[in-house]
């Protein structure tokens, strides 16, 4: 009997592989679950991967050199991709990651059926200062896509206001069922994102550290390079709260659990998100979280799974740390809960089901 071939799916915006965090992690998880199914391209960028073009496990990566252009090189990766995938491949089906990359829709559009997945529609700092541009993306060029997934329920809120409902659809982050790790508990807090940027709430948590009377210790995670007045900031607080370790980025995963996981408990006190697998990660560590308020973590999260906190808020933070530092036998309960949660709602095998079904539907 002849062999069928799989269907292929080319895929835009994750940049590089393997992934450390973010949207690469959440496209790296789909893809390794439905590799059996699908036969997928990765267009990668040189920036984000040290690896050279070539099969990455059951996949095929495709790294594009990264020019001299600074902040636009984004960009450019996204119509280098977009022309290589229109001119020198054939696929069935184009997988499309962020809303800024939505203005190469139509022009994928000529020869492919477009499913796009937004992380997060709420621009960090980083960002502000294109908001003109991804609003006019919004508007124009997001409606060309056949259907768009969110990964928050904040997010589904926003496109559903621009695109009609039944081409929408809130699926959302996920995790593996086990994550094994080995190691001896001890007396510090940890923290960590992998871009240390104002939106991550460093600083409150700093601040919130040097309001307690009895002195606690953190490590902190995160490439403190990106915003230098904001390294600033954070290195003028360490000195000034003292026992604060800051690592740097740590994008080895095994390394980054490992230390979180000897935590007494994680701190995560951005100010926006999409939907962060960080807070999905340490829920599976069963470690317990102290974390902010904002809608996008309520969403994944109840009062009875983390503690929360009102975000932005130094005070109550430090009033949820001193807390968690004196009723351990509480967070351990949050953090079984949480865990729970995770079985019920966020296992990769069961959401990329649901990619599967989309994909197939437009095919």
């Amino acid at each position: 009997m002849k062999k069928v071939d799989k269907f292929k799916i080319g895929v835009i915006g994750l940049k590089g592989l393997p992934a450390y965090g973010g949207a690469a992690a959440v496209g790296e998880n789909i893809i390794a679950q439905l590799a059996n199914d699908f036969d997928f391209t990765i267009y990668s960028v040189s920036s984000h991967t040290n690896l050279k073009s070539g099969c990455y496990q059951k996949s095929f990566q495709i790294v594009i050199r990264k020019l001299p252009f600074g902040s636009i090189n984004s960009l450019l990766y996204y119509v280098r991709s977009a022309l290589d995938a229109l001119l020198f491949r054939k696929y069935d089906l184009i997988h499309l990651h962020h809303r800024d990359a939505s203005f190469v829709i139509p022009l994928l559009k000529l020869r492919y059926p477009v499913v796009v997945t937004t992380h997060g529609m709420v621009l960090t700092s980083k960002w502000m200062r294109y908001k003109l541009f991804f609003d006019f993306e919004d508007r124009h060029f997001l409606k060309y896509a056949n259907f768009i997934t969110t990964v928050s329920l904040k997010d589904q809120r926003k496109v559903e206001k621009l695109i009609p409902s039944e081409k929408v659809k809130y699926i959302p982050n996920g995790i593996n069922s086990e994550i094994e790790i080995t190691a001896k508990k001890e007396e510090y807090i940890s923290f960590a994102a992998g871009r240390m940027l104002p939106d991550k709430g460093c600083h409150t948590f700093l601040e919130a550290m040097d309001l307690l009377e009895k002195r606690e210790s953190a490590v902190i995670m995160g490439d403190l390079k990106q915003n230098l007045d904001y390294e600033k900031k954070l290195l003028q607080l360490q000195q000034k709260v003292g026992n604060i370790l800051f690592t740097g980025l740590i994008k080895e995963k095994k390394k980054l659990f490992k230390i979180i996981y000897s935590s007494k408990f994680f701190v995560f006190s951005s100010e926006n998100e999409s939907m962060s697998m960080m807070l999905l990660e340490v829920a599976a560590l069963k470690v317990p979280i102290i974390c902010s308020d904002i809608p996008e973590n309520r969403d994944v999260f109840n009062d009875e799974e983390v503690l929360f906190f009102k975000v932005k808020d130094a005070v109550d933070l430090s009033e949820k740390i001193k807390y968690a530092s004196y009723h351990p036998d509480e967070m351990k309960i949050f953090a079984l809960k949480a865990y729970d949660r995770l079985q019920k709602s966020y296992l990769w095998k069961n959401i990329a089901e649901e990619y599967k079904t989309i994909f197939k539907k437009f095919i």
